[in-house]
């Protein structure tokens, strides 16, 4: 005992006091100045399991509509409304509404003219702007429209009394048809002075969608026989075959008889083919024979249709002037006046394959819905471009008068 009390003695010398640990901590560095918190000991929120997939409504169903929803349609009409508005405020300088502003830019808010009508003045059509006939932009020269399209003019009169001023007159998406009779007129100045690079360019970009045309590209027969099939029970296979028998014929025995026209993909095929030897030639040499106006309506219908095939059955089908077609029998050309191929069929052509998803899957507001407009808008203007009564029809016209 006596030896351990010694010990104890020096140990308790080696060992720090209490002050010196004190001290110790105080000057120690903090790793961190947020005070401790303990943790809070709560239940895991899961999310659930996702949402069922949207089902396509049944035929003649009514869905129900929530009034101020986004599907309400009077809902959507406001909102289309307000955003217009937004817009043109935008578009519009901040000193329009002002009569004195500096350069004439409050003349860009109203309308120049009151009245848009049309005349007839060498036996042409004019369009006038109150007393002001209109002209083209470019050559400034009086846009003049034949007597065989009266339809073309009354619809280029309606698209210049709907701008609401002047400003709109300078967007050429505001006056598409303008644009279009614009291309038609160049065509045939150029026509006039023996000239053929307008043709040229046309033809050459046209051929290229030859090559890839919607009508001919197909899509793959289903691996068994009861999968892939709309309601009416066909394959979106059997659609398109039914669709290019319907154009494709119709253009081997009246505008291009002996030509074949073959598709371009099929099957597992991802490289397009050519067509046959010969085949590229003869739609060229057609293409080039068309007038002025066919020819213009025939590159705003290929162009919105991806499709020259369509185009050329369409353009054929409403020319005042033939579209360089067989001279028909009389049973043959009363059978094509009783029920015509018009826009519709046109347009359905060549969107099989959307109008078979969206039947699917439904429409995507503000985009399925405004392509499909967009496109019967494009090709009814190339038939209003090519359309017209023929010589024969007008000269009695003009006799009843």
């Amino acid at each position: 005992m006596r030896l351990a009390a010694p010990l104890l003695r020096q140990r308790a010398a080696i060992l720090p006091s209490s002050r010196t640990l004190l001290a110790y901590r105080n000057s120690a560095r903090v790793i961190h100045s947020s005070p401790p918190e303990q943790a809070k000991v709560v239940p895991v929120y899961g999310t659930g399991p996702p949402p069922e997939p949207p089902k396509p409504a049944a035929d003649g169903a009514i869905p129900e509509i929530k009034e101020g929803t986004a599907a309400d349609p009077w809902s959507r009409i406001s909102r289309r409304k307000r955003q217009a508005a937004m817009l043109r405020a935008a578009t519009l300088p901040p000193t329009a509404g002002s009569s004195s502003a500096p350069g004439g830019i409050g003349l860009l808010k109203r309308r120049f003219w009151k009245s848009v009508h049309v005349a007839t003045k060498n036996d042409m059509n004019e369009i006038h702007l109150d007393s002001r006939p209109l002209r083209r932009p470019d050559t400034k020269s009086i846009i003049r429209l034949p007597l065989t399209k009266p339809s073309l003019a009354s619809a280029l009169a309606i698209e210049w009394d709907q701008l609401v001023s002047a400003q709109q007159a300078t967007k050429q998406h505001l006056i598409p048809l303008t644009s279009l009779v614009c291309r038609a007129l160049d065509i045939a100045d150029e026509d006039s002075l023996g000239k053929t690079d307008i043709r040229n360019a046309i033809a050459t970009v046209l051929l290229r969608y030859l090559d890839t045309d919607s009508l001919l590209c197909w899509a793959p027969a289903p691996e068994h026989p009861e999968d892939g099939r709309n309601e009416a029970g066909y394959t979106l296979r059997e659609v398109q075959e039914e669709a290019y028998s319907s154009v494709v014929s119709f253009l081997t025995t009246r505008v291009w008889p002996g030509v074949t026209i073959v598709p371009v993909l099929d099957e597992t095929s991802i490289m397009p083919r050519q067509q046959e030897p010969g085949t590229r030639e003869v739609v060229q040499g057609w293409m080039l024979g068309l007038s002025a106006w066919e020819l213009a309506a025939l590159e705003r219908a290929t162009l919105a249709g991806k499709s020259l095939l369509v185009a050329a059955r369409l353009v054929v089908e409403w020319s005042g002037d033939g579209g360089n077609a067989v001279v028909q029998t009389p049973a043959e050309e009363e059978e094509m006046n009783t029920k015509r191929w018009g826009v519709e069929e046109a347009a359905k052509a060549v969107s099989l394959e959307v109008d078979w998803q969206t039947t699917q899957w439904g429409e995507v507001e503000d985009t399925h819905d405004v392509e499909k407009v967009d496109l019967r808008r494009q090709l009814g203007s190339a038939v209003l471009l090519c359309a017209g009564q023929g010589a024969t029809d007008v000269s009695a016209s003009k006799a009843k008068l």
